[in-house]
């Protein structure tokens, strides 16, 4: 899925604007110079004189996301390592749910979380978390199963309905599987090959996460984190 080029990213995209930075690099929505469609672009740093594991870390989104393709994850199309960069391209999702949370409460006319939501606002929020727990169910359901290991607002992306790539009328998907990972459990808990620990966004990481034995409940943990803010529930302590 991945191939070595040096020109791809100017030859073929337009660059509109930047989406986001992190650790691991930046994503920028582009649109593709043939067609004119809108695609996310995930640059991330991939130089010569990293080690093995860590180039392996860096492939492993790439590997997660070209074997899940489904309604429930964000599209990938192709990838390759240009100027030492892995570019992975990726369908566009106009807002996260991090957007869309910062937004809700006043779109609905609420000045405060203490404010009950009327019914309307309240079925929406039903809706999303509904998507989202069968978005996260598909990763649990595979086998073996997928752990993303970092669920959180960022990165659950909203798809434009009936648009481009979504021919479903589902909304939400998951993405950024940089730290996705495999779980078998005999091989993850009965062997030396453990987990990685303590890795993920401390807000929405499970305990366990701090130890090498953990399983996919810890996907649970962080969801329990993010329905308590989309409806808006004081559940945990900062």
């Amino acid at each position: 899925y991945i191939f070595v080029s040096h020109k791809i990213y100017t030859d073929h995209f337009y660059y509109l604007n930047r989406l986001g930075r992190g650790g691991f690099g930046e994503v920028h929505r582009v649109t593709h110079k043939s067609n004119n469609k809108v695609y996310a672009i995930k640059m991330v740093n991939y130089p010569d004189t990293d080690s093995d594991d860590n180039k392996q870390r860096v492939l492993r989104e790439v590997k997660s996301l070209s074997d899940l393709r489904s309604e429930y994850v964000v599209q990938y199309y192709h990838s390759w390592i240009e100027n030492k960069f892995l570019y992975i391209q990726m369908e566009y999702c106009p807002q996260s749910l991090r957007q869309v949370l910062a937004d809700k409460r006043l779109a609905f006319g609420r000045q405060s979380a203490a404010e009950p939501m009327n019914a309307i606002e309240y079925y929406i929020s039903c809706e999303i978390f509904k998507e989202l727990l069968e978005c996260v169910d598909y990763l649990h359901q595979r086998s073996p199963q997928i752990i993303h290991r970092d669920l959180k607002p960022e990165n659950i992306l909203i798809a434009s309905p009936l648009s481009g790539s979504n021919n479903s009328r589902r909304f939400i998907k998951l993405g950024d599987f940089g730290l996705a990972t495999v779980h078998d459990p005999y091989v993850n808990l009965q062997t030396d090959h453990k987990h990685t620990p303590c890795v993920g966004t401390p807000w929405y990481r499970a305990p366990e996460v701090a130890t090498n034995k953990y399983n996919n409940k810890a996907d649970v943990y962080s969801l329990s984190r993010i329905g308590a803010e989309i409806f808006d529930l004081d559940l945990f302590v900062r």
